[in-house]
């Protein structure tokens, strides 16, 4: 018998006695015609794997960030809340007997806010008249917001007490009278109060990093809280200094800028103008209150921003308006300011409201389109302007 053969047979399939063919003995290899096995799986490169290892990681990195911004955000909300608190311990209790209720969330429904500038550092004494007077106006729907500066020597009417300044009114009755008086004058329901004290004021400004200001025009200011500490080098001091042009200013700075009276550069200046640059540094506040910067670093000075106020709002609610005012376009900002003309009464310099005061308001209001001081009105002409000022 040959060494090859075998000494049975294979049934059922199976092969007959002899030999094993060779093409048998090559294996799977050369079961198809190009050499590859049609039975076995296709080969895996290791790229699609490698994607989607990368995508894996890249989705875990993503949920890891947006719980650190959630966490982030819940403790800068929670500083935050802690301040607004004290801000509403602050304001006297009657003050919110004379507000107008609020309709709706300031989000999405027109508030009016009645912000209101105080000195009360330690080299002054009271009582303290309203340093500043400004009506902020928003109607999110229309994409409107309008600043008017009330100045502070305008005479009207303040209820139970006859004619005056109008910044007499906080000396007399604090903010509640206050209000009760700007809301006779222009006939606006008054939703909120905001006390700013400016002797802190600086504080919020540094806290933030410095506000970004354009100034209109150069300025050399009459002399006040001079620098230096002699009386001989404050003699020599020409006052304070401002270029014109766009430039970032510590809280000092823009508390001095918001303060001047008198350009000795411009005598044609008034507090009107000095109305504008408040509207300013109010504006520029805002623009860093509203910032991704302010937002990182919000549970470190998330009760800092309100340390100066004394406000009725809540912190939903302020976060409401820093929301409206971000999302505010150029063209929807008016910068308004009622006026008059200068006369003498009883030996004080005050302003005789004019009878445009009236189409001002409406201006505000929206139910007359913004129109410039007109010509001829002079240094205290009343108007509104749209767009951001210097």
């Amino acid at each position: 018998m040959a060494s090859k053969d075998k000494p049975y047979r294979l049934y059922r399939g199976g092969r007959a006695k002899g030999p094993v063919p060779k093409e048998a003995r090559r294996g799977r290899a050369a079961r198809g015609t190009d050499g590859e096995d049609p039975y076995a799986r296709p080969s895996r490169t290791g790229r699609p794997r490698r994607k989607r290892r990368w995508l894996r990681i890249a989705v875990i990195v993503l949920l890891i960030i947006l719980l650190v911004s959630m966490v982030w955000a819940v403790l800068g909300y929670l500083a935050f809340r802690s301040g607004v608190k004290e801000a509403n311990a602050r304001l006297d209790s009657r003050a919110y007997r004379v507000l107008a209720p609020q309709d709706g969330l300031v989000l999405s429904n027109p508030s009016t806010i009645l912000v209101l500038g105080t000195d009360e550092g330690p080299n002054r004494t009271g009582p303290f008249r309203s340093d500043a007077m400004m009506l902020v106006r928003t109607d999110p729907d229309d994409h409107r917001m309008a600043l008017l500066s009330i100045p502070r020597d305008l005479r009207v009417d303040i209820p139970g007490r006859g004619p005056d300044k109008v910044n007499a009114a906080y000396a007399f009755g604090g903010p509640t009278l206050a209000i009760r008086t700007v809301q006779s004058l222009t006939g606006i329901p008054i939703n909120h109060v905001m006390v700013v004290d400016f002797s802190k004021f600086k504080e919020v400004i540094d806290a933030l990093g410095g506000v970004t200001i354009n100034v209109p025009a150069p300025i050399l200011s009459n002399k006040f809280e001079c620098p230096y500490p002699t009386q001989a080098r404050c003699d020599r001091w020409d006052g304070w200094r401002f270029a014109k042009g766009e430039q970032h200013m510590d809280g000092r700075r823009a508390l001095i800028y918001s303060r001047v009276r008198q350009n000795q550069l411009n005598p044609s200046e008034t507090d009107i103008t000095r109305g504008e640059r408040q509207q300013a540094v109010l504006q520029a506040m805002m623009d860093e209150i509203t910032s991704l910067g302010t937002f990182v670093r919000m549970p470190f000075i998330g009760d800092d921003l309100v340390a100066p106020l004394a406000t009725d709002m809540s912190a939903n609610q302020l976060l409401q308006l820093g929301w409206v005012v971000k999302r505010m376009p150029s063209s929807g900002e008016l910068r308004c300011r009622l006026g008059g003309q200068i006369a003498d009464i009883d030996g004080q310099s005050v302003i005789i409201g004019s009878e445009e005061n009236a189409s001002v308001i409406a201006m505000v209001t929206g139910d007359s389109a913004p129109q410039p001081p007109p010509p001829g009105s002079g240094p205290f002409g009343p108007g509104c302007r749209v767009g951001r000022s210097g």
